[in-house]
């Protein structure tokens, strides 16, 4: 079992609850089909991984999931807590518990590091309280934001700074987990986090993420590379090809991923069309 992870205000949630996919299809804009029927289940105290090369469709996935308007789920739904989501917009999903790191997070100028966690926390807060206003305590929100951020070694510095502006890659990546350690959802989907860290990055964004999954959080990892996994280690190994899960295992699974590739498991995705 995984350690005790501290909890959001869960007032009027299913604590049963879990991020569940049927047959999810996805498209873009233009109607390009990428996600071609995903079934999926992510229960709390659970860490997931999808896994696969370039190009198969595993952020789309992520994206959709997470309520982007730029991808269209055509088929299928996508619920949490048994409730279904797959018409909720971004933030509606974000108040429900689901929370989405960047693979590449955007800059936003203008807007602190400090003040976005404190509007976020509230807007979670307000949500799940009714809507009624329920904003956390100055003294509070101070004491735990910096708290985080000396766990996550996120320089202090950077609380009174524009998001992401000017920050390096490990900076922005362990931001992300500085928010995700704040808002405490209750599943969260992590898109390729370990693209351009270090060694050392990697160790901190990872051990973030080890101490929150617990019987409060799941979540699901998505990867090219199996090194994350190295201090993440997943309950389940999911393979991700031509838009659809092809394999599914234990840990050992990506390792066989690591010493082979890809390329095994390509026949069976382009098989399935047949």
């Amino acid at each position: 079992m995984r350690g005790e992870s501290p909890q959001f205000p869960s007032e009027g949630l299913n604590l049963v609850g879990l991020l569940k996919l049927e047959n999810v299809h996805v498209a873009l804009e233009d109607g390009t089909p990428i996600v071609k029927g995903v079934d999926l289940e992510v229960g709390l105290n659970e860490v997931h991984a999808v896994m696969g090369p370039n190009g198969s469709g595993k952020s789309t996935l992520s994206y959709a999931i997470m309520g982007h308007p730029a991808y269209e789920i055509t088929e299928g739904r996508i619920l949490l807590d048994g409730d279904d989501v797959t018409e909720m917009a971004a933030d509606e999903r974000a108040q429900r518990g689901l929370f989405l790191a960047f693979q590449y997070p955007h800059a936003i100028p203008g807007v602190t590091v400090t003040s976005f966690l404190r509007s976020a926390i509230n807007a979670v807060r307000k949500a799940r309280n009714g809507g009624v206003e329920d904003p956390m305590p100055i003294p509070a929100f101070r004491t735990e934001l910096l708290e985080q951020m000396d766990r996550l070694k996120v320089s202090r510095e950077l609380a009174s700074r524009y998001i992401n502006d000017g920050f390096s890659g490990g900076e922005k990546k362990r931001v992300e987990i500085l928010q995700m350690a704040m808002l405490k959802p209750r599943m969260a989907v992590l898109d390729e986090t370990d693209s351009g860290l270090d060694i050392d990055a990697l160790r901190v964004v990872a051990g973030g993420v080890k101490e929150l999954v617990g019987p409060n959080m799941g979540a699901l990892v998505i990867t090219h590379y199996q090194r994350i996994l190295d201090y993440i280690t997943p309950d389940h190994v999911h393979v991700f090809v031509d838009g659809r899960i092809v394999e599914s295992g234990g840990p050992e699974l990506a390792k066989q991923l690591e010493a082979e590739g890809y390329d095994p498991f390509i026949p069976a995705a382009v098989g399935s069309d047949a």
